[in-house]
């Protein structure tokens, strides 16, 4: 019982080590393959006619994003 108490604090101490560094750089996850782009992919949904979920996110965010870049002229 006291090796398996022994490895758990050891996984704990190694999990919470990379937490932290993973909180202190600010970086995203990634693989050590490189992901999608490594193998030609520009996006996770790499489909030509994405379902309608898709589109409405798509949608969104590019409304979002010229709300964003949007300059106000009462400001000026």
């Amino acid at each position: 019982m006291m090796i398996f108490i022994i490895t758990l604090g050891f996984f704990l101490v190694v999990g919470a080590a990379m937490a932290v560094g993973y909180i202190f750089q600010h970086k995203t996850l990634a693989g050590s393959c490189g992901g999608l782009a490594s193998v030609g992919i520009d996006k996770a949904c790499n489909c030509d006619n994405p379902c309608e979920k898709r589109q409405e996110r798509e949608r969104k965010a590019a409304l979002e994003d010229n709300l964003k870049n949007k300059i106000d002229v009462r400001n000026l």
